[in-house]
């Protein structure tokens, strides 16, 4: 299996991404594979001029590239240009604007977890046996300290590295969803 591609977020490329719609697209294109501006557009609800407009905008930003291998003049196939992006916040300016950009990125990557998960749980009675009953949600609040937090980080990574391969037929893409974070001492109760 091929090595994954990133694509490590600046501050223009956060600032396309703080755009709902744009991560939307993304995430289709990585999902499902390339799309044009019209087919995304029926995918999300939108014109496909406004689709068109948001494509060049990641495609600037080097989220997504032309697939020049489908198409025509006419039809313009795009693709994600990588599998995975990364913001490190450590490396980002305490400027407001960047840190509203970041917060606008994340609350959105948020929002889709949230829409996914409940798009499953309204259609679980749909599925076929066995992946009826194959999910999971669960939380946990651990006391660590930083260091014991990045170790558990680290440590999850792997396990979804263990798992990591090709496609296969029969294969169902499973959604995993991982959230960490300190919790203030007062949201505790």
């Amino acid at each position: 299996m091929a090595e994954p591609t990133y694509h490590h977020v600046n501050v223009e490329g956060l600032k396309v991404l703080a755009h709902p719609l744009r991560q939307r697209m993304l995430g289709l294109l990585r999902l499902h594979g390339p799309a044009t501006a019209s087919g995304l557009a029926q995918r999300v609800g939108e014109s496909s001029g406004t689709t068109s407009w948001h494509l060049r905008q990641l495609a600037d930003a080097g989220f997504i590239e032309e697939d020049t291998e489908r198409g025509n003049r006419r039809d313009r196939w795009w693709r994600a240009a990588q599998d995975y992006t990364t913001v490190r916040e450590q490396v980002l300016s305490p400027d407001p604007e960047v840190q509203d950009a970041y917060v606008t990125y994340m609350t959105n990557i948020l929002d889709g977890y949230r829409e996914r998960a409940v798009e499953f749980i309204r259609s679980r009675h749909t599925w076929d046996e066995p992946w009826r009953h194959t999910s999971d949600m669960s939380d946990w609040a651990l006391p660590m300290v930083p260091e014991e937090a990045k170790r558990f980080f680290a440590d999850i990574e792997a396990v979804v590295e263990r798992y990591r391969r090709e496609r296969r037929p029969g294969d169902q893409q499973v959604a995993i969803q991982f959230q960490a974070y300190p919790l203030r001492e007062e949201n505790l109760s």
